[in-house]
């Protein structure tokens, strides 16, 4: 059984939307494991399972205006599982933050919809 009241936080600390959420979780005192996987890139199996729990395929949640973005990969038509190893690959692709509680996860895009997802 998976415990449903921490949450871990796919986090990038130098974004301010991702900051925003941690300050959200930390103020409501939820149990947070923060991964930053810029340092620690999550594999494509983790990539797949995260995506599982979105309920996203992998171009959707590729980060499109990052540089890596447009001089690789915007001119190209990719299958899901091309794209989920270049999210392993080039894990700044992924967009940020992603919430994981239980079985279900979300984008944390705009920060309150953490609020929503942790009821």
């Amino acid at each position: 059984m998976k415990d449903n009241s921490s949450v871990k936080i796919y986090h990038n600390t130098r974004c301010s939307k991702s900051r925003d959420v941690c300050t959200i979780l930390k103020n409501k005192k939820v149990k947070t494991e923060i991964i930053e996987y810029l340092k620690t890139p999550p594999s494509q199996k983790e990539i797949k399972e995260l995506l599982k729990m979105l309920g996203m395929n992998a171009e959707e949640i590729v980060r499109k205006g990052e540089t890596i973005y447009k001089e690789k990969y915007a001119t190209k038509k990719l299958t899901e599982v091309q794209w989920v190893k270049a999210l392993a690959d080039n894990p700044i692709l992924i967009e940020r933050p992603i919430i994981v509680q239980g079985d279900k996860a979300i984008i944390g895009r705009p920060p309150e919809k953490v609020l929503a997802f942790l009821k």
